[in-house]
């Protein structure tokens, strides 16, 4: 998953790239609120982690902007401010959960995750699609009950792919998908990593459409 982290601590912002990194996220972190709203003009983003004290532009005004452009990305607000209020206030702007600063990375994950379930209208935590098992917890993998071994990219690529089954994403969107700013991607560094998810799970699990990009189907 993309995530954009808007943050002007230095300490927590390095902390929490890190961590969500380590598990597989592509992670952007920008520090003020102009250079947040550049970024969310500029790049595709499926989750935003936004604090509300921010040099130059506040996290409420840039929530404002968001949901008054009908922009439904979910939005955790990451702050040191506690009182009812203020958490009041976020809400009722657009954001969709609240975390108190210092707060938990797994905990942090953890609503991350449950977030993403919501948007993508599952209740239950592990991914079923067909024969195949997804935990986003552990990243663990099954097909038909076997054990899949995935590396950290490639486990990254099927999230991505499994968000929307039949629909084909391009390799820039998969690409954009794994990597955040200033990693290094080759030019056929998506088509290594479907190939490798092709070896394990099998041929019929990933279709290439033509000119367009890849899928995983859709199962009756």
């Amino acid at each position: 998953m993309r995530i954009l982290l808007v943050e002007d601590d230095t300490m927590i912002g390095k902390s929490v790239q890190l961590g969500l990194k380590r598990e597989g996220h592509a992670v952007d972190w920008v520090r003020d609120g102009v250079a947040a709203e550049l970024s969310l003009a500029n790049g595709t983003y499926e989750f935003l982690l936004l604090d509300l004290g921010l040099p130059r532009k506040s996290g409420l005004e840039i929530l404002a902007g968001l949901r008054a452009k009908k922009n439904s990305i979910p939005v955790l607000i990451l702050t040191a401010r506690d009182a009812v209020a203020d958490r009041v206030k976020g809400l009722d702007a657009g954001a969709d959960d609240y975390l108190i600063k210092p707060f938990d990375l797994d905990e942090l994950s953890a609503r991350i995750r449950a977030l993403s379930r919501r948007q993508g209208g599952r209740a239950a935590p592990l991914i079923e699609h067909g024969e195949l098992t997804v935990n986003p917890v552990s990243h663990e993998v099954n097909l038909r009950g076997v054990p899949i071994t995935l590396s950290a990219r490639e486990y990254a690529l099927l999230a991505a792919l499994l968000e929307r089954p039949g629909i084909p994403l391009s390799r820039s969107q998969l690409e954009e998908s794994i990597y955040g700013w200033g990693e290094e991607v080759e030019s056929n560094t998506v088509e290594v990593y479907i190939h490798s998810l092709r070896r394990k799970l099998g041929q019929e699990w990933i279709v290439n459409v033509r000119g367009v990009g890849y899928l995983i189907p859709k199962f009756k």
